[in-house]
């Protein structure tokens, strides 16, 4: 057949196997081709774009620069959020007026290689600073305002140590953040007015939730009502703030760590309410070095299932002004709810903060017949035993070891 004007034929004059359905198809991907390499390239120029206009808007928002001179005066508190950047930082410093404007602290920045490092948090700042001094004042460990660290076994109040020496509870380490500053501060809240609104602001206003609210209605005593509810970990607390906003925000933050431990699924596996599982785990906690957590656990439960009263040393400690490592008998006959050596079944209330290992072990104690333990390594670890028999020859290992 002649093809003179080439309509059987392909780009290299040979006839196509497929005929026109295969030309088509061809032709087809040609153009997917080319689309998709347009599409590519829109969003390439999309991207380009898209950063150039946020760093327009970065500039924009640093504005002119201006500077103070000097290292300031009075105080201001700032908080660096989680993800702040440089010039999010100096932002909020030229908004509370600490710097004269964003790009003042942005250029005096640029040299200090420590602006990287500053963390989340609350920091204690001078009005009218210069940009050098704002820098200066930031990344230095005296700006840090209202951090509380709060360890595994601590309890809301003090309590007396050998030596005359005073062991600060939760609620004066959050009362002294609130001094920060030294001579200066003002509206400083102490350690009794901070257990004052402990005891007797409304639960509601604290931010305690219904289930744990349900819990300690019945309590003995209101100043023990929030023990247990605050969990181990690092807090940010606005020196400035009102002891009730100071103890909503702490509570708030403990009660989405135990969201985040799944405390209810815990709880509801066990068969015990959340507030029972925390009460538990306060006693694990405060009996117990971690490895020995779920061990503890599981005599707290064998216990417990026979009416058996606990007999922990650290509930009759938890209401001495003067607590010791081993109780005396003097101490154990005083009565009271929190003394398991005269009472069966649980404490009425948490005896201290647990750490969310020792909730996991409250909710999963290890596989035994064991009822009593004592510790009887210098290391801190405890024996386990099932008789009373076996208990004696621990408490002799004990003594051989010097515990």
């Amino acid at each position: 057949m002649n093809d003179d004007l080439g309509l059987f034929t392909d780009d290299a004059g040979e006839t196509p196997r497929g005929g026109r359905k295969q030309e088509r198809e061809r032709l087809q991907r040609r153009r997917r081709r080319r689309v998709v390499t347009a599409s590519s390239g829109v969003l390439v120029l999309l991207i380009v774009v898209g950063g150039a206009c946020y760093g327009l808007l970065q500039l924009l928002r640093l504005g002119g620069y201006e500077d103070y001179e000097g290292g300031g005066e009075g105080q201001v508190v700032i908080e660096v959020q989680r993800g702040d950047t440089t010039s999010a930082i100096a932002t909020t410093l030229s908004e509370r007026d600490v710097v004269a404007s964003a790009k003042a602290f942005v250029e005096a920045a640029e040299d200090n290689s420590e602006i990287t490092g500053i963390q989340p948090g609350f920091y204690l700042m001078r009005a009218k600073m210069s940009g050098e001094a704002a820098v200066r004042r930031i990344v230095s460990d005296e700006a840090r305002a209202g951090r509380v660290e709060i360890r595994g076994g601590m309890q809301l109040a003090d309590h007396n140590l050998p030596g005359g020496k005073v062991k600060k509870g939760i609620l004066t380490r959050l009362a002294e953040v609130t001094c920060t500053g030294g001579e200066e501060s003002s509206g400083c809240v102490d350690g009794e007015r901070m257990t004052e609104v402990a005891t007797r602001a409304p639960l509601s206003e604290l931010g305690v939730p219904d289930w744990a609210a349900e819990g300690i209605s019945d309590v003995p005593h209101p100043r023990r009502r929030l023990e247990g509810l605050i969990l181990p970990g690092i807090y940010h607390v606005e020196p400035t703030a009102a002891p009730v906003e100071i103890l909503r925000s702490v509570l708030e933050e403990s009660f989405g760590k135990m969201r985040a431990v799944g405390l209810s699924k815990l709880a509801s596996d066990t068969g015990h309410s959340r507030y029972e599982l925390i009460r538990i785990a306060s006693l694990v906690q405060s009996e117990g070095i971690t490895e020995d957590f779920d061990k503890v656990a599981r005599v707290i439960e064998n216990r417990l299932a026979i009416d058996m009263r606990l007999e922990l040393d650290s509930t009759i400690n938890y209401v001495l002004e003067d607590p010791q490592l081993y109780t005396d008998d003097e101490d154990r006959a005083r009565k009271g709810p929190y003394n398991t050596y005269d009472r069966s079944g649980l404490p009425p209330t948490p005896i201290s903060a647990p750490s969310t290992a020792a909730i996991k072990a409250a909710a999963n104690p290890a596989e035994g017949d064991w009822k009593y333990f004592v510790k009887c390594h210098k290391d801190g670890t405890s024996c386990f035993s099932e008789t009373f028999e076996q208990h004696k020859k621990a408490q002799q290992k004990a003594d051989r070891n010097g515990v």
